[in-house]
């Protein structure tokens, strides 16, 4: 069985935009709490293609890094 993880792994192979879904399963946040965030303007960067909401991975990992706290990492 996929895991959520393995699901955006293999989404990044095929492409590096990830869905509302996707994204907020990569970064293990809610949905609600990611759409908070954008709307916000505190979230990851994210693309607006027509009408759908697509996040690049590589957004995902630098916001996530930027977060990073404690310890010598």
């Amino acid at each position: 069985m996929m895991t959520d993880t393995d699901r955006a792994t293999k989404a990044k192979e095929s492409s590096p935009f990830l869905t509302i879904w996707e994204a907020s399963n990569y970064l293990k946040i809610s949905e609600p709490a990611l759409k908070n965030m954008r709307n916000k303007g505190t979230g990851p960067k994210y693309h607006n293609h027509t009408r759908r909401i697509l996040y690049h991975i590589d957004d995902l990992v630098a916001w996530a890094e930027a977060r990073k706290r404690g310890g010598d990492v």
